[in-house]
């Protein structure tokens, strides 16, 4: 296994351990997660500059990469909408989306062709995982609440803002989502109106 898929395979690793410590309560959990996050994250960013510069993109490279993506984004937002900061609808469209994206691309691979991410789909991935790291810090910071600055008694709203900044952001990265969804799904309607 080249360097590019193992990478790829520790992030897939990371995103079950990155949920797990999200939802177990204990001291800075959040911040802990939001450091696996990132790990992961730059994961995805390095395996594939590796793959292009090295020459080493392989079919299996090809197939685990997408997983990887979806796990862990997905895995971030079960767990936002588990403690109640993300809708039940703005999910619902992030894994529609994602659910159309993956059979556009086996419509496409039927025919030997591999669909590149367009700039639409770049843009959602780094709006999502700039939401999802966000939110994760403002979670962070909700905790110091009854911990590190209870004695200071500030307003509720120092804490809930940023949470809600956070929820702003998600639904950005929603809208983001659903656009580039369509654009993937237009890009590539020839694997519909061709049908017979």
């Amino acid at each position: 296994m080249n360097l590019p898929n193992k990478l790829t395979v520790i992030r897939i690793i990371l995103a079950p351990l990155f949920m797990l410590l999200a939802l177990w309560e204990f001291p800075f959990h959040y911040a802990v997660a939001l450091v696996v996050f990132i790990a992961a994250a730059l994961t995805d960013m390095f395996d594939g500059k590796i793959a292009r510069a090295r020459g080493l993109i392989t079919n299996f490279g090809k197939f685990l990469d997408p997983l990887a993506d979806k796990m862990l984004t997905t895995a971030a937002f079960l767990v936002f909408l588990a403690i109640k900061q993300m809708d039940v609808w703005a999910l619902m469209i992030v894994l529609t989306r994602e659910f159309m994206v993956t059979s556009v691309r086996l419509i496409a691979a039927k025919d030997g062709k591999v669909i590149a991410a367009s700039m639409w789909g770049k843009t959602k991935t780094v709006a999502q995982f700039i939401a999802i790291i966000y939110m994760l810090t403002a979670l962070e910071f909700s905790t110091w609440q009854h911990s590190l600055l209870a004695g200071f008694h500030l307003p509720d709203g120092v804490f809930s803002i940023p949470l809600l900044v956070g929820q702003a952001f998600i639904w950005i990265s929603v809208v983001l989502t659903a656009i580039a969804g369509a654009e993937y799904v237009w890009l590539n309607r020839e694997y519909f109106v061709n049908d017979k």
